[in-house]
């Protein structure tokens, strides 16, 4: 009957036992939507900013990389954790497995991302 019971339990909370959650962070920088998996977000200790950490990428096969993903990661190479402004995220999903990072136009968007002052350049 333990057998049993335990056989029971796994099937059930196969999801959620000895599984780290991902999430995808969608957000807009410099006119580009960038889609990246991390392992933990969470409201940062700088105010306005969501901190994201565990960057997730695919690992390579050899054969077959993808160019956008292979430029996200040259660009967070060496990053434990990054802040992104609150303004800039469009959206913070939690996914059961992760995808492939990506970075994308903004232009054409239905999402329009929050204007941002340009700074005065008078000083």
């Amino acid at each position: 009957m333990i057998k049993f019971s335990l056989l029971l339990f796994n099937l059930i909370f196969e999801d959620f036992v000895d599984k780290k959650p991902v999430f995808r962070i969608v957000f807009v920088n410099n006119g580009k939507t960038y889609e990246v998996y991390a392992e933990s977000v969470y409201q940062g200790s700088l105010y306005g900013f969501v901190e994201v950490e565990g960057l997730l990428f695919g690992e390579r096969s050899g054969l077959v990389v993808d160019p956008g993903e292979e430029k996200l990661k040259a660009e967070f190479e060496g990053v434990t954790r990054t802040s992104i402004p609150m303004h800039s995220v469009i959206r913070i999903d939690e996914v059961k497995q992760q995808g492939t990072a990506k970075i994308g136009d903004a232009k054409g968007s239905v999402v329009t991302a929050f204007p941002i002052p340009k700074p005065d350049s008078k000083g």
